[in-house]
């Protein structure tokens, strides 16, 4: 049976290697491959229900288009093709051609994701989304603290004495670095976790931290004075790395101890022993989640975050360092997230970046020469993961055509007129990076498409060729149909960097020029050379203070002026068994998720007569859901729980409950501003 080496191109840290097993047309068997030193373990159970999704009997195989009942039925390649050209011709010849929506977000990875805009800028243009759901915050404070979002190669982590996760799930969402604790803890490291919830991650700490959600920032802030105080401040790594580091220490100065412990409601006990073990313990990494960077504080708190290792001297040494995002192997990319999520400075009047993806709905509805008419969506699933669902369902309704490219019948896929087939992994060749390790790896066709399904390639190129558009310098920019024409296309984009397919045959390739400690050489590409404790920049671009100068989030229990009728905090985190709105359909998946949840502390549900089991109300003046409670002590007092990705069908669309909010920075989405009540149904 024929196995091939492939690497999983989800938006998630690990991008697995794995082995996987043909037999008679269909995937049958998927192992781990070792090559990869950050997965060595092989994939987690969304990698092994490929299997299943592989050949799922719910999968859309043929263009389906929708009829005046709101049902869907088959179509030819044809029929939909030769209608959506006819319908973009309408509306780029009445309103122009930015009256188009492209919409792609993250659901998977690889060069040949390009393909799409090269196409849009040929129609004529469209118009495009800014921000991202996911880190922008967090990444803009790591650009704007140390020039740039690279990090320590994963197994590095193995090395550290004291290993902080910080509002990060580790044994859920970035399960193969428990392997580089496991290996840090046999040789002595310390655990400390801080999160309002406890969590798989947190049962391997000495210490759990429970501060108020949204304030992490007053944490750092507190923990910072009193390394200060006991000085326990690496003044040679400062003298030699760090800008502001008088002004930030006279901003802890601020603010008792006290009195910060008390904003994020965390005993001072505790605080002062992060502080001793901080101070202490050499090296310490500390790893940041993406979580606590979705508040309307959450650049500034990240920015107080990064500055706890700057003081201490932990980066740019071995197991020391800030673990958020290592950006090394986005080789293809002129610019670099977060800046290339970000609206041009001086637009080009082809491509309108015109819709922030925070406020989809509300952006997508306010624009105006010319407005929105027809959208198209790939890779995404908007309708149940962007915030102010019912916004959101509301603008997808003004627009006279959507087309939505997708694997699975989603949320999206329901308000479309015309759904096209998209590809899986296993059905053509790409390239694909990472955001955790620096290797690059090769994803290589292993399955012919299934039933009638067209690769996104395929889709475009039959689209400009029926415009008149398909010409010399689009087919450059977009690879034939055959598995021969998308490796050579692949290979000119290697050839750059020096690499070239068969550089793969044995699996991960470190991307050229990639370093296992960052900032090693104690080069920080910031505006003044040095690790940037005040900004400037931040204060220019996002009129934020110089200073990490914690605050409260907008919509806080914790704010004077909060609504007494929705006094509890909801967080979505993230969940092992999903990858945001992807695999929860999967019947693997729902054997060990079967149903929307809510996590509630006993004192909240004794209040509220709420018992284990209870179907209850999730409410607020956005919206409500209805899910079933789960009584957990493990969580903070004052805060509920339910995991984001589930589809309206499920029951648990979180987003019906949140509105379109920006971060402080880098137009991310203020997903965990949100507080709602909770009542029996």
């Amino acid at each position: 049976m024929p196995e091939y080496l492939t690497a999983c191109p989800r938006n998630c840290y690990s991008t697995c290697a794995m082995r996987v097993t043909i037999q008679d047309g269909r995937l049958i068997a998927l192992e781990p491959e070792p090559a990869n030193a950050a997965t060595p373990e092989g994939p987690c159970l969304k990698g092994l229900s490929y299997v299943e999704r592989a050949h799922s009997p719910d999968r859309i195989l043929y263009p389906l288009r929708r009829q005046t009942d709101g049902s869907f039925s088959r179509c030819s390649w044809d029929e939909a093709l030769d209608t959506i050209s006819s319908r973009l011709r309408t509306v780029r010849d009445q309103f122009g051609a930015q009256a188009v929506l492209h919409y792609a977000a993250s659901g998977t990875k690889g060069l040949l994701n390009d393909s799409s805009l090269a196409f849009w800028r040929r129609f004529g243009g469209c118009t495009t989304t800014y921000g991202d759901l996911c880190w922008p915050a967090g990444l803009e404070a790591g650009r704007l603290t140390l020039g740039q979002n690279i990090h320590n190669a994963p197994w590095d982590l193995a090395k550290a004495r004291l290993i902080v996760f910080w509002g990060k799930n580790t044994a859920e969402t970035n399960v193969h670095q428990m392997n580089f604790v496991e290996q840090a803890q046999s040789a002595g490291a310390r655990l400390v976790v801080i999160d309002p919830r406890r969590t798989q991650t947190s049962e391997r700490a000495e210490l759990l931290i429970q501060p108020r959600p949204g304030t992490d920032g007053y944490l750092a802030v507190a923990v910072a004075r009193l390394l200060i105080e006991r000085g326990h401040v690496d003044q040679e790594f400062v003298a030699a790395h760090v800008n502001g580091f008088d002004e930030f220490a006279a901003m802890t100065r601020e603010r008792t101890v006290t009195e910060l412990a008390a904003a994020c409601d965390v005993p001072v006990a505790a605080v002062e022993q992060l502080a001793e073990l901080m101070g202490t313990i050499r090296p310490a990494t500390i790893c940041a989640g993406f979580g606590m960077q979705r508040y309307t504080n959450s650049g500034q708190t990240m920015r107080a975050i990064i500055a706890l290792c700057a003081i201490t001297g932990n980066l740019g040494r071995p197991g020391a360092g800030w673990v958020y995002a290592n950006l090394q192997s986005h080789v293809f990319n002129e610019v670099r997230d977060p800046l290339a999520s970000l609206p041009p400075s001086e637009p080009d009047g082809v491509v309108r970046v015109g819709v922030s993806t925070a406020r989809l709905g509300r952006d997508m509805q306010a624009l105006r020469d010319p407005p929105l008419k027809l959208a198209w969506v790939e890779r995404g699933n908007p309708l149940a993961q962007n915030p102010d669902t019912h916004r959101v369902r509301e603008a997808f309704g003004d627009l006279d055509f959507c087309v939505v490219v997708e694997q699975f019948m989603t949320d999206t896929a329901r308000v479309a007129d015309i759904i096209l087939p998209a590809k899986n992994m296993f059905e053509q060749s790409d390239v694909i990076g990472a955001y955790w390790h620096h290797y690059l790896q090769f994803k290589p066709q292993v399955l012919p498409p299934a039933g009638e399904v067209r690769p996104e390639t395929e889709i475009f190129r039959a689209l400009a060729d029926r415009l008149g558009i398909l010409d010399a310098r689009l087919a450059a920019a977009i690879p034939g149909p055959d598995d021969a024409a998308v490796r050579g296309w692949l290979e000119t984009r290697l050839a750059p960097l020096g690499l070239d397919l068969a550089a793969f045959a044995q699996g991960p390739v470190s991307v050229p020029g990639g370093v296992e400690v960052a900032f090693g050489d104690g080069v920080y590409p910031t505006p003044s050379g040095r690790i940037e404790l005040v900004s400037p920049e931040a204060a220019e671009r996002w009129q934020v203070d110089p200073l990490p100068r914690p605050s409260l989030p907008r919509e806080s229990a914790a704010r004077a002026d909060h609504d007494p009728a929705t006094p509890l905090q909801m967080m979505t985190p993230n969940t092992k068994n999903r990858i945001h709105s992807q695999f929860g359909n999967l019947a693997l998946i729902k054997v060990h998720d079967p149903e929307p949840v809510v996590q509630i502390h006993p004192a909240d549900a004794a209040a509220r007569s709420i018992a284990w089991g209870d179907e209850v109300r999730l409410h607020n003046a956005r919206g409500e859901i209805r899910v079933t409670a789960r009584i957990d002590a493990g969580i903070r007092q004052g805060c509920v729980a339910v995991t984001n990705g589930w589809w309206g069908e499920q029951g648990g669309l979180v987003n019906k409950l949140t509105v379109g909010r920006e971060t402080d920075m880098a137009h991310g989405a203020a997903f965990h501003d949100n507080l709602v009540e909770v009542t029996r149904a």
